[in-house]
């Protein structure tokens, strides 16, 4: 496999995106994203996604041309309107307004609407930490869970991240998690591959469980925790969609589909300025003191480093490069 500095990654990405009709300022915003995925391992929101953003920006599915509108209807509530274009931009625009309204509130919200997927959400929340503040985020995604006892479709992967600062520009914790066993991209990899997948992560459309990936995007997946991921994936939904006056996940189309309407889906963030309470660094260090008493224990995303370069699949790069038009 090859070895590839993130600066190649971020560069081919914003050229590819540029090539298919981004404008230069989106296409750094996205390429930025792309990294850091790639920087972290998470591979199913880096580089596996640049041809479905390509594709759909040809198609219109995602409109990289256009400037999001951020409002401020409330002191505590911030708007951003993406305008059926890339969530990360939209996001880039509106994060300094909810910065501000936080500091001035001690609590502030920031709804993303209208938006293309944000892939990871984690890489968003940690933005917020890195601002000096708490950030919870929700979002929601095309159908492919089923209520526990049921089988049919009603919510998404719908995850939820968390990031909490260190009071030093760093992180103390960080998670970014789907509600269901497992992330979606994960089964679609699985099918590329010709691989099995573990028992316990989906249903067929019968509401069966199973190990074959094909069987599983044609049934659903299975909510962490059951009745309690199932909770937590309802609750995001209500925000993602209620929240920002996107859309619900039952109407969303598969989001790598290289046509069809915008995704226009909801990112709902809430900013909690830690500074409110004068014990709370007191507080969390005694926190991440318990969790590291035992060896091996530690906070999430504690440990967490970035890889530069990072390996890739031949056929993953081989691919960006045509994007760029290079092969």
């Amino acid at each position: 496999m090859p070895e590839i500095s993130l600066n190649e990654i971020e560069i081919a990405t914003k050229t590819a995106l540029e090539r298919h009709g981004a404008h230069s300022w989106i296409a750094a915003e996205v390429a930025k994203a792309v990294r850091k995925a790639e920087a972290v391992n998470n591979k199913i929101c880096g580089l596996y996604y640049l041809e479905s953003y390509c594709q759909q920006l040809r198609s219109g599915r995602v409109d990289g041309t256009v400037d999001p509108v951020v409002s401020r209807p409330r002191p505590g509530a911030v708007t951003v309107d993406a305008m059926y274009g890339f969530s990360q931009p939209a996001f880039s625009r509106g994060l300094p307004e909810a910065v501000a309204a936080a500091r001035e509130c001690g609590v502030a919200s920031l709804a993303v609407a209208h938006a293309h997927t944000c892939t990871s959400l984690g890489y968003f929340t940690e933005q917020i930490a890195r601002q000096g503040l708490i950030g919870l985020g929700v979002t929601n995604a095309s159908p492919i869970v089923a209520p526990p006892g049921g089988k049919t479709r009603v919510i998404g992967t719908n995850p939820i991240a968390f990031s909490v600062p260190d009071g030093s520009g760093g992180l103390a914790m960080q998670f970014d998690q789907s509600t269901t066993t497992v992330a979606l991209g994960k089964i679609t990899m699985a099918k590329a591959a010709g691989e099995q997948i573990p028992e316990g992560w989906a249903l067929d459309a019968e509401g069966q469980s199973t190990t074959d990936p094909e069987a599983a995007l044609g049934g659903s997946l299975v909510s962490v925790g059951g009745y309690k991921g199932w909770g937590f994936g309802l609750m995001a939904e209500v925000l993602a969609a209620g929240m920002t006056g996107s859309v619900i996940s039952r109407d969303v189309l598969p989001l790598k589909a290289p046509e069809g309407p915008p995704h226009d889906l909801g990112q709902y963030y809430l900013l909690i300025d830690p500074c409110t309470s004068s014990d709370f660094y007191e507080r969390l260090g005694q926190i991440a003191a318990g969790v590291a008493l035992d060896v091996g224990a530690r906070m999430p995303g504690q440990g967490k480093t970035e890889q530069d370069p990072v390996q890739l699949e031949r056929t993953v790069w081989d691919q960006t490069l045509a994007l760029v038009g290079m092969q």
